[in-house]
């Protein structure tokens, strides 16, 4: 996927150091926090008990707030809070990039840390902690990434450097759209998964990655068309080429008649999706008799796009991959043999893991 060039703010970064430093900072195990950090151009931490870092200029500074804060927390967890709580106030330096997993939708935002660590009172006591920043790209699918990088993103720290297989050099690649590095991936003992990995995040992750290998471009509007049967509508694909802006009509009742009934638009490119897209299948709404639109993107949508979903509530829903899976799974043993052949997938239970 091609993405637009580096702000000017941050190419000059480049010229001074061959390596920027990738960090990730997640918002929240939900994302609660992510909306918070892009509208106010943050990222931030919870650990809600903490008080102002500002003062703690060592490790030992940190350590001693941290067991202050949580006193009947084991040593484990008191080092691991730590380690990442000193990181987010020291470690992570001006000019750095960071990695903002989106659990609301499928993708990742990027940016440039553009100030030191400041702890913010007006802000929500879960958001604090906090670190300035500026966007390069807010909309960056899951599925414009490599897998193994998806993998390290996909540790369960919140607070964590990503640089396993040159990393850093392939995610500027990626942001200011050139060719990636050609040095190949390390292999062995360097290349094991973290000690701790967010395995529904991965396994999510490894599920989106077969839907865009066997459900691609035209395969991929038939599985939205089985997802839809499965969930109790009737459904006819148009005709390809004959369109208009509708690739499937769907309604509930044995006819197909009852409401209600939509019309959805299918788009199984990686790149993310803008406002003019959205526009056109609602202009054709009325002439298709349809009472609401479904939009799918598998590469997302613009950031444009996202600040209007309340907006398009009660006209137009929109799926990203996350939700393509989401549906997938939820209608899972619902849908046709040839699907879950080429779709193989399990439940698994794991122990969640947590942290304040």
């Amino acid at each position: 996927m091609k993405c637009g060039p580096l702000p000017l703010s941050v190419s000059p970064y480049l010229e001074r150091s061959s390596i920027m430093p990738l960090w990730m900072v997640r918002a929240g195990s939900n994302g609660e926090r992510e909306q918070l950090a892009l509208d106010n151009n943050l990222v931030v931490v919870g650990w809600n008990e903490v008080p102002d870092l500002g003062t703690a200029t060592t490790r030992d500074g940190v350590r001693n707030l941290v067991r202050a804060s949580y006193p009947d927390s084991s040593e484990n967890a008191v080092t691991n809070w730590t380690g990442q709580l000193w990181t987010f106030r020291d470690r992570i330096q001006v000019g750095d990039l960071v990695a903002l997993p989106l659990k609301r939708h499928a993708s990742i935002a990027f940016g440039r840390v553009s100030g030191p660590y400041r702890y913010r009172s007006d802000l929500p006591e879960d958001a604090r902690h906090t670190r300035s920043v500026e966007w390069i790209r807010t909309d960056v699918p899951r599925t414009a990434i490599d897998q193994d990088l998806l993998y390290s993103l996909g540790a369960f720290l919140t607070v964590c450097r990503i640089e396993r297989n040159d990393a850093e050099n392939r995610i500027l690649a990626l942001l200011s759209g050139s060719k990636p590095p050609t040095k190949p991936p390390v292999v062995g003992p360097e290349d094991e998964p973290p000690a701790a990995v967010d395995l529904e995040a991965y396994g999510l992750d490894l599920i989106r990655q077969r839907i865009g290998q066997r459900f691609a471009g035209h395969e991929f509007e038939v599985l939205i068309a089985e997802v839809l049967k499965a969930q109790g509508f009737t459904v006819e694909r148009t005709e390809a080429g004959a369109d208009g802006g509708v690739d499937i009509v769907a309604g509930r009742g044995p006819m197909g008649f009852d409401p209600p009934r939509i019309a959805v638009q299918v788009k199984s490119s990686s790149t993310p999706e803008g406002e003019s897209s959205i526009r056109e299948l609602q202009g054709v709404l009325k002439r298709f008799g349809a009472t609401q639109g479904l939009f799918v993107s598998w590469g997302g949508y613009k950031t444009s796009v996202l600040k209007r979903v309340r907006e398009l509530f009660f006209e137009v829903r929109l799926w990203d991959a996350n939700d393509v899976v989401r549906a997938v799974l939820a209608q899972y043993d619902q849908l046709p043999d040839d699907v879950k052949a080429d779709l193989p997938v399990k439940r698994v239970w794991t122990l969640v893991q947590e942290e304040p």
